[in-house]
């Protein structure tokens, strides 16, 4: 099983080629969509590289704030992500955001629920994170029912909330109270 460990500023070059790559399989070759985004524009965003640069220098609590942790094969390659970062909305400071990825070659062993577990464990821990939210798509069924299995409740469905290479995707939210 991949070893989890918290990522660093010396980690980004490696995750963002990983994170491109996980991107491209996003609808492809059986695979749920699990990103709200073109199976022909599913590639990193560079906005999103910035986020994560600036994210993991600001103290939790910050607005833009972001911590990530990685899971690394034997040989050090990236098998997997998870993240937690500020919600946009100010007065939501209790609350963080959660995303994560599996590459393709470790799906469906376990590891997603690893990663999960390891992230609540740490946001619990953390002062003033009190829940944790996310968005997943409806049709994206491992995801639905790994975050159900971690205890996450889906809040809302909401039908037709994105349309992507002409379908109509319906987008869940889901949350953890942390205790």
């Amino acid at each position: 099983m991949p070893r989890i460990r918290p990522a660093g500023e010396a980690d980004l070059p490696s995750f963002f080629a990983y994170l491109d790559d996980h991107l491209r399989d996003n609808g492809a070759h059986g695979t749920p969509l699990f990103q709200p985004l073109s199976r022909e524009q599913s590639r990193m965003p560079s906005g999103l590289r910035l986020a994560f640069i600036r994210g993991l220098t600001l103290p939790v609590g910050q607005p833009g704030w972001r911590r990530l942790w990685l899971a690394l094969g034997p040989t050090g390659n990236i098998a997997g992500h998870i993240d937690l970062r500020a919600r946009p909305e100010p007065a939501a400071g209790h609350r963080a955001m959660l995303g994560m990825g599996v590459h393709r070659l470790h799906r469906r062993r376990g590891l997603g629920a690893q990663l999960l577990a390891g992230a609540v464990g740490w946001a619990r821990r953390e002062p003033g994170i009190d829940w944790i939210d996310l968005e997943v798509l409806a049709d994206n069924q491992p995801a639905v029912a790994l975050y159900l299995d971690a205890d996450f409740r889906m809040i809302a469905r909401i039908e037709d909330m994105v349309r992507v290479d002409g379908s109509s995707c319906d987008l869940c939210y889901m949350t953890l109270k942390l205790d």
